[in-house]
């Protein structure tokens, strides 16, 4: 099971989560780097081993701006500088709201590739079919459906999503045409008490045997890593553990060498 690096992006700087409480979201303080700009953080991770990682945009999701928003990438044009200092793959939550902006961030070019996911978030999305478009136009190989989910309960304001289940809405998200999935608990990202999707995870993955799954929020140790993969997991999103280490950052990059 691949580990992935999370990086964490609000104005400008890299941000240690806190609960899914934004507002309380500080640059962090990392033993594996000097400060917390984001080229600094990716150089780290790169410089481990590390081949891929996670960007939340929390800027792009809060407000639509940001350095990975669509409207920041269309006045930039496609191609952007600055990932030339590291070589990762990136699967980036920008926050996209329709398939115009996924078209948009999908089309981007960082440092001379592609992102290699671009993540549709749950709390982002108008309603189901606003994911099927996506998912049409991004292509399911690229796009990934983020279930973010805040003590349990999934987090979203779209009347079609409401009252249902987690596992309900996975379900419709597979009809859809997802085939790439994020389970992440926001309450419990950065708070060291375990991801607890385990459950979620293995239901899932008797639905689906050939999704990938990705899950996140509260790692603490390998034997939570270990967890994760009993559960099915394909990869886990990790990041205060290893700025604090908690975790060998080295050993957990040698689990990340297999590609998406």
């Amino acid at each position: 099971m691949r580990v992935l690096p999370v990086i964490d992006l609000k104005d400008g700087l890299v941000v240690r989560g806190v609960g899914g409480r934004r507002d309380e979201y500080r640059p962090i303080e990392s033993r594996l780097c000097a400060d917390a700009r984001f080229d600094t953080v990716a150089a780290a991770f790169s410089s481990l081993g590390f081949t891929q990682a996670y960007v939340a945009d929390l800027d792009a999701i809060e407000k639509g701006t940001g350095v990975f928003s669509a409207g920041a990438i269309e006045n930039m044009g496609s191609e952007k500088k600055g990932s030339e200092l590291f070589s990762l793959e990136l699967l980036v939550d920008a926050g996209i709201r329709d398939a115009a902006a996924a078209r948009t961030v999908a089309s981007a070019r960082f440092g001379g590739q592609s992102l290699a996911g671009i993540v549709a978030g749950l709390e982002s999305l108008e309603s189901p079919d606003t994911l099927a478009t996506m998912l049409r136009e991004v292509g399911p190989k690229r796009l990934i459906f983020s279930l973010d989910m805040k003590h349990g309960v999934p987090l979203t304001s779209a009347p079609a999503w409401q009252n249902l289940s987690p596992i309900e809405i996975a379900k419709l998200s597979l009809r859809l045409g997802a085939r790439r999935f994020i389970l992440l608990d926001l309450a419990r990202v950065g708070m060291g008490e375990g991801v607890g999707t385990e459950p979620l995870c293995r239901e899932l993955r008797a639905l689906a045997p050939e999704a990938e799954i990705i899950a996140g929020g509260g790692v603490r140790s390998i034997a939570d890593l270990d967890s994760l993969e009993r559960a099915g997991c394909d990869a886990a999103l990790v990041a205060s553990v290893l700025h604090d280490g908690r975790l060998d950052p080295a050993a957990c990059a040698r689990r990340s060498q297999t590609p998406v």
